[in-house]
């Protein structure tokens, strides 16, 4: 199953059991998503379940903010992850602290869903992972998925929150196929990390398309004998502590790889969480960013820019000594 596959099977199967959920925004409808996602919902849940919005992010973010508030389960696209501050009144003034401000009396069940990600050629404007933007909202939840078969499950998940909740998807990913079994598949579990690969040597931090980069780096490092272990935290917002502590115990060393802006990045948190908590394990802590400017739109450039399996190999390699040796 294609990664957009998941995300489409998620949302009709929500549609399907809770007639409160509603999905919309910009081109959702009659042409099925900008990232072809969302074909043929609307032909089986019908307009009024599914529909498309003016071309207004702070209009739409608002209708989904009332229309929570009021009893639906809303969940609108933001086409591209770069214009989620049009949202972020009714996101993060309004709906993410609606709990606390009714005295616990009232929840806004509502998701987010935006394209992310560089490498894609879209420029500079049309291809950041805006996390940080939201990392420090209190009663807002962050999901960042790296398969098909995890978009599916913690999307249902993130329906079914009575919590608003941020959904990014990685545009890179939206071709990456799994094999995630037939039929109906259960909701996931929104801030529950994963390994992806074992190792002894260095813990690999990451989300969504970095996933898979750490992955190959991990392929790398073998070749010198280095044994990383992958972690796939999946949600930054509740972040999964105990993940990170179980594998520092095990390394003693954690790159957190984060594809934005090393200055506020969710990655500084990963490594305040095992400096704070694991600080007898650590020998080593240490961030694998993007450089401090926008994303270039020139090929090349967007490709050095990103911080891709080699950088992340090398990086590790310098750190652990290897940087010279390993390659004579």
């Amino acid at each position: 199953m294609e990664f957009r596959v998941a995300i489409r099977d998620a949302l009709a199967e929500e549609l399907e059991r809770d007639e409160r959920v509603v999905v919309f925004g910009e081109d959702v409808a009659a042409a099925g998503g900008v990232f072809v996602t969302t074909p043929g919902l609307l032909e089986r849940f019908g307009p009024d379940r599914v529909f498309d919005t003016p071309i207004s992010e702070l209009a739409l973010a608002g209708a989904a903010f009332g229309s929570a508030v009021c009893g639906l389960r809303p969940v609108i696209e933001i086409m591209f992850g770069d214009f989620l501050p049009l949202v972020m009144d009714s996101l993060v003034n309004q709906a993410s602290k609606y709990w606390y401000i009714s005295n616990e009396q009232a929840s806004v069940p509502l998701v987010v869903r935006s394209a992310v990600g560089a490498g894609g050629r879209f420029g500079a404007i049309h291809s950041q992972s805006p996390v940080t933007w939201f990392h420090a909202v209190p009663g807002l939840k962050l999901v960042a998925p790296s398969t098909p078969a995890d978009a599916k499950a913690l999307l249902k998940a993130a329906v079914r929150d009575d919590n608003p909740v941020l959904f990014l998807e990685h545009k890179r990913l939206y071709s990456m196929k799994e094999d995630v079994g037939g039929g109906r598949s259960e909701a996931g579990e929104l801030g529950s990390a994963a390994v992806r690969r074992d190792g002894s040597d260095v813990t690999l931090v990451s989300v969504m398309k970095g996933v898979h980069d750490c992955l190959a780096a991990a392929e790398l490092l073998a070749e010198d004998g280095i044994d990383a272990e992958v972690i796939d935290l999946r949600t930054l917002r509740p972040l999964d502590r105990a993940a990170i502590a179980e594998s520092l115990a095990k390394t003693n060393r954690l790159a957190a790889v984060e594809e934005g802006p090393r200055t506020g990045g969710w990655a500084g948190e990963v490594l305040a969480v095992a400096a704070e908590e694991s600080l007898d394990d650590v020998d080593d802590l240490w961030r694998i960013t993007t450089p401090e400017h926008p994303i270039p739109y020139s090929p090349s450039l967007e490709d050095a820019f990103l911080p891709g399996a080699e950088a992340i190999a090398e990086s590790v390699r310098a750190r652990l000594g290897f940087a010279v040796t390993a390659r004579d």
